[in-house]
């Protein structure tokens, strides 16, 4: 995992407006679910953050949430850059029309390829692949091993029994507060990129 290069921000200190991100790595499932309402926000999503010129990184596949994704970004403009285990492409399920896909060993290097071409991170509606990518990215960011935003986009409550679960780890004392606090939850894209460009990275846990 590469360390970011900004300095943290001290503890306390007053949220600075800072730049939005210029890459994004969204996490979001391969299959479309059962909500078309949820189909047409992550459509919405993909178009906004090509409007602003934010690139999307994700994991390179052509099939449900993912390939909706990707196919707005395309249709706006956007610049789409795809990560994928080899053995995903062999099963035909990349992306044909990406600016770019970087194809990868394992399933590891790719959340750390990801990462790597990222400044923010995002979870849209997804399954247990999507939770794993948010959680691993969201615990080294715990653990300081970089300073990017993490954020949920809370796409018709789809997070909200996460975030009751996640509560439920603060009052057990197994997650710090201010942890929690520093997850960005949105329920719209505007609310997220206002919230990335005030965002300030939490004290690491163990400092």
């Amino acid at each position: 995992m590469t360390h970011d290069p900004h300095p943290r921000a001290a503890a306390g200190a007053p949220a600075a407006v800072r730049p939005l991100p210029r890459s994004v790595a969204v996490f979001t499932g391969s299959a479309l679910g059962a909500s078309p309402a949820v189909t047409e926000q992550v459509r919405a999503f993909g178009t906004s953050l090509a409007q602003h010129g934010i690139t999307v990184v994700y994991g390179g596949g052509r099939v449900g949430l993912m390939g909706t994704l990707a196919d707005s970004a395309l249709a706006a403009g956007g610049r789409v850059i795809g990560v994928m285990p080899e053995s995903l492409v062999h099963s035909e399920l990349a992306h044909t029309e990406l600016n770019d896909l970087h194809v990868v060993a394992t399933m590891h290097e790719r959340k750390a390829r990801m990462a790597d071409l990222a400044e923010a991170f995002v979870a849209l509606p997804g399954g247990s692949g999507t939770l794993e990518e948010f959680f691993e990215a969201w615990t080294w960011g715990q653990l300081g091993l970089h300073t990017k935003p993490v954020s949920l986009l809370d796409i018709d409550g789809s997070w909200g029994s996460l975030m009751t679960m996640l509560q439920d780890m603060v009052e057990q004392g197994f997650l710090a507060q201010r942890h929690l606090d520093g997850l960005i939850v949105a329920k719209d894209t505007d609310s997220l990129l206002d919230q990335l460009s005030s965002w300030t990275p939490p004290q690491a846990k163990w400092t």
